[in-house]
């Protein structure tokens, strides 16, 4: 079988690369998807896309596997990049590592490499099962690394041909085998934040695209202005940090896309705009649509799952009521559904 993987120049992806090789894997070729946009983020900070090539190079030459770039700059741009702009500017909450897998790992890399390439592999913390002709993803045994969240949008097309080798492990464990084999990745820190930014601050990066216009910062109790902010795109609901203000803790609670104004409350009147219920729209199961209406629920990427209820409004819409309120629900997140261990799918939430 041939094995595509993908090394990011992570610990995570390092491993797995080892592994398959320690299987008795032969026919591996490791691949870099360059996505960097060097011309703009030479501007805001280092791109250190040549120190990821470096560890994934050192990572290939210890394994003996061959290593190729592949570059999609471009239509990175096109589809995830632009797809976060446009959504900041609407006041809207993006997920551009959703776009990222289901359009530029499990997607545009998948049919720009050979179709010799049976499988495809990443570092991801998820598990994939085959049952009676359907591939179920599956949450890895760790809870906060676990990567469902992020996968949510993947076709039954793309898990018949995807391979992710750590997803059966816990963090502490990949850095336990990554030690034992000495990987030159071993001692690596975990990347933070959105795909595409790597060591660029998320707010820099919204800066350069979209500027500074300045806007009041409003107590939603009682009207006074409370502070200056230069941009309602900087800010997402249920943020705390950043926000510069005096007398807190202050979290934002809502935004006037018109008047650029971003709405605080102090967090003991917080639970006022907490929302337990909300529409969720553009709808992908992995699977088939569930026939089960009470299941789990994720709003954002992290080990917290919520009880919920669905009902459906049409084909492409649902009605979510969650067991208890939550304060950080944006428009543009993803909810993701989940019955037990395996992730069902997702949409956005309106």
């Amino acid at each position: 079988m041939k094995i595509a993987v993908l090394l990011s120049g992570g610990v995570d992806s390092s491993l797995a690369l080892s592994l398959l090789k320690q299987e008795g894997r032969h026919d591996i070729t490791a691949f870099y998807i360059k996505i960097w946009l060097e011309d703009e983020l030479s501007y805001i900070g280092n791109c250190p896309w040549e120190t990821d090539m470096e560890y994934a190079r050192n990572v290939c030459e210890q394994t003996g596997v061959p290593l190729k770039i592949v570059p999609l700059q471009t239509e990175y741009r096109e589809i995830v990049t632009q797809h976060a702009l446009n959504e900041l500017r609407a006041g809207r909450t993006p997920s551009p590592d959703i776009l990222c897998n289901q359009h530029v790992k499990f997607g545009l890399f998948q049919n720009k490499i050979d179709p010799a390439f049976e499988k495809v592999a990443s570092g991801h913390y998820a598990r994939i099962e085959k049952v009676q002709n359907q591939f179920l993803l599956k949450r890895s045994p760790d809870p906060v690394k676990d990567q469902t969240y992020f996968l949510c949008y993947l076709k039954q097309q793309q898990l018949s041909r995807t391979l992710f080798p750590i997803g059966r492990l816990t963090k502490k464990e990949v850095r336990r085998l990554a030690d034992e084999m000495n990987l030159p990745t071993k001692d690596r820190k975990d990347s933070q934040g959105i795909c595409f930014l790597g060591q660029i601050q998320y707010p820099e990066f919204v800066r350069f695209h979209l500027g500074e216009k300045r806007g009041d910062i409003i107590d939603t109790e009682t009207g006074n202005i409370l502070g200056e902010h230069n941009g309602y795109w900087f800010y997402t609901i249920g943020q705390r940090q950043g926000l510069g203000l005096g007398g807190g803790p202050w979290f934002v609670v809502g935004k006037d896309i018109d008047k650029n104004i971003v709405y605080v409350s102090h967090k003991e009147l917080l639970q006022e705009s907490a929302r337990s219920t909300f529409n969720v729209g553009n709808l992908n199961w992995i699977s088939l649509p569930p026939t089960k209406t009470q299941l789990q629920l994720k709003v954002r990427h992290g080990p917290h799952l919520y009880d919920c209820e669905i009902q459906s409004l049409d084909e492409d819409k649902l009605s979510v009521a969650m067991s208890t309120h939550d304060t950080g629900i944006a428009p543009g997140q993803y909810a993701v559904f989940y019955d037990a261990d395996i992730c069902l799918g997702g949409g956005v939430i309106e």
